[in-house]
């Protein structure tokens, strides 16, 4: 099916799935901050008690007109793009309703499987998909600089990748860790789940040359914190990105969101939508 190009200076209108938690919050603010997009409509399980409210700005507590529903399906049909920060389970769902209603759809859901990612690849022959661990600006630039310093950096540099974050986070490590993990593998020519090291407890023998290491800490609000380290003997090198506000993420995916209109049916990521080379 054939993308249909929005006309110009026309607003786009954006839904957001699982509008009521932390990550939907700071998506409503961060649509109705701009003048480009409007929002659509939102949406919550059917045992929330935020089901009926009408959606509002988190930070001016400002109204919209509209009441936060049940029916995904239905603001997929009323929406131009809808953004996805929920679960696998869900997304996949939502999946067949953006194929359904040609509607663009911008997954953040992390903890996905590669039968679920299937659903996405499904949808992404009919309508644009971006699919990413991380919205983040500054996270992709880390993605690429880590691919970089793992193709210049041989196996004398062992690779752990550190993350941390609020301690109301249910998948470890964290998406965006596990793609700091791929691009690093990339970069060495390897696979990741040949030499990716998540769990380290009790006696565990000496660390083997080329495994890619994951440490996980959890606690407090944190909104992100990813490190990437190579350490050889005399020397560590470290690239690592803090996140001061979730808000960074919501930016980009609503950035995500406005390019995916303009695009045709495909799965893409925030490489393609940021400009950033792949090799």
């Amino acid at each position: 099916m054939e993308m249909i190009m929005p006309e110009k200076n026309r607003e786009i209108k954006i839904g957001i799935v699982g509008c009521s938690g932390r990550m939907g919050q700071t998506l409503i603010g961060a649509v109705m901050d701009r003048e480009d997009t409007s929002l659509s409509g939102g949406t919550e399980r059917h045992d929330s008690p935020q089901v009926g409210q009408l959606m509002r700005h988190p930070v001016t507590a400002r109204e919209s007109d509209l009441a936060i529903t049940t029916d995904a399906e239905a603001l997929f049909r009323n929406s131009d793009v809808v953004i996805d920060f929920t679960c696998a389970t869900a997304t996949v769902l939502h999946a067949g309703f953006a194929a359904k209603h040609n509607t663009v759809h911008i997954v953040g859901t992390t903890g996905m499987t590669s039968e679920d990612e299937r659903a996405l690849q499904a949808a992404a022959k009919s309508v644009a998909v971006v699919y990413a661990s991380n919205f983040s600006l500054g996270v992709n630039l880390l993605f690429y600089l880590t691919r970089v310093a793992s193709t210049i950096l041989d196996e004398e540099y062992d690779i752990e990748i550190l993350e941390m974050h609020h301690r109301h986070k249910v998948d470890a490590p964290s998406g965006t860790a596990l793609g700091l993990g791929r691009q690093a593998a990339r970069g060495r020519g390897i696979d990741l789940e040949a030499v990716a090291d998540r769990v380290r407890d009790g006696i565990t023998g000496e660390r083997k040359r080329g495994d890619i290491g994951f440490a996980t800490l959890r606690g407090g609000n944190v909104a992100g914190e990813h490190t990437v380290s190579f350490n050889a003997p005399d020397e560590r090198i470290e690239l690592s990105h803090k996140a001061g506000d979730r808000i960074i993420f919501a930016r980009g995916a609503v950035k995500a969101a406005l390019w995916a209109t303009l695009q045709k049916p495909g799965l893409y990521d925030m490489f393609d939508v940021l400009g950033l080379p792949r090799e």
